[in-house]
């Protein structure tokens, strides 16, 4: 456990302009839900901005935990007029402080473009910033944990779990069913160990068939052809990949019955909704540093997914009188 450092400086009589940076992945923006509506909490009277990207701008929005978002196109190296950009944004905005919740490389490289100064307070583990998160640890300690652990260390003690109930949208173009159980196949490109097999997939929505609980797939768009492969043959599950805005993904999920996916950013939406979600883990993530949290989840890992059998999977959904 890092040591606890002297708090950061009161809030002045006026608005102060407090700045958040959370860049990405899904499952980590849906992480950086609670810590977000923690620092809402703590500056209550204060203007947030949330630093995010593109893809991730209108679920921040929709979870009413900002003031304002700022999109980061993430320039790259050689890349010196976004660089310049990015920085007239960052010393433009007035932040008095700031909550780097992404810890990465890059989003410490930002705290060295307030150079030559002032200098806004910063929580993070840039180098030179007033409030680290100094424990050496932290690399090996759940996302939850260590971002409280940073959030404390900054004079924030009190950090809720990630509340979707406010991120609502008008999904009757999808027509969902009544009782669906959501199938999420997807993960990044470049990690296929994270991947169950497809036979898999397409075994157990066989397997739905006839259940009373009718398989949704959902993914990207990018992932459509996955997702129409794994349901050929059915006679009742639904394909809507590519088919919803994170914010439509967050109101199926609430809606679904459980889930079932590999380690992703939806499985976090999902187990973060309080519907029942199994997850699938090979040897290539840890669940102890990133298994999704809710009320009712199930993690099956084996040291590869294709060791895991489709009848152990099926087991492991809660469908009405055992399974």
């Amino acid at each position: 456990m890092g040591q606890r450092l002297r708090p950061m400086a009161a809030t002045s009589p006026e608005r102060n302009h407090i700045l958040v940076i959370k860049l990405g992945a899904l499952g980590d923006v849906v992480q950086a839900l609670g810590p977000m509506a923690a620092i809402r909490k703590h500056h209550a009277r204060d203007r947030i901005t949330v630093l995010t990207t593109a893809p991730y701008a209108d679920l921040i929005r929709a979870a009413n935990i900002a003031d304002d978002v700022m999109v980061d196109d993430r320039p790259r190296f050689a890349e010196f007029g976004k660089w310049l950009a990015l920085r007239t944004k960052l010393r433009g905005g007035g932040f008095t402080r700031v909550y780097d919740l992404q810890t990465s490389d890059r989003s410490s490289s930002y705290f060295r473009l307030f150079w030559p100064g002032p200098k806004p307070e910063w929580s993070g583990i840039a180098k030179g910033c007033s409030h680290p998160h100094k424990n050496p640890r932290r690399d090996f300690m759940h996302t939850l944990e260590r971002q409280a652990e940073q959030l404390s260390m900054a004079g924030i003690d009190d950090v809720p779990p990630p509340d979707l109930n406010p991120i609502v949208s008008d999904v009757t173009h999808l027509k969902l069913p009544d009782r669906f159980c959501l199938i999420v196949p997807g993960g990044a490109e470049h990690r296929p160990a994270k991947r169950w097999p497809r036979e898999g997939y397409r075994d157990l929505i066989g397997m739905l068939d006839g259940s009373g609980v009718i398989a949704v797939v959902a993914g990207t768009a990018s992932e459509r052809p996955l997702a129409a492969s794994l349901i050929e043959g059915s006679l009742t599950a639904r394909n809507i990949a590519g088919e919803t805005s994170l914010v439509d993904l967050v109101t199926v999920a609430k809606r679904a019955r459980f889930a079932v996916g590999n380690d992703n950013g939806t499985m976090h939406i999902t187990a973060f909704a309080g519907i029942p979600s199994v997850v699938l883990y090979s040897d290539a993530s840890d669940p102890a540093l990133c298994a999704q949290r809710g009320k009712d989840v199930t993690i099956l890992r084996r040291h590869t997914l294709a060791e895991l059998g489709v009848e152990e999977v099926y087991r492991a959904l809660p469908l009405e009188g055992g399974s």
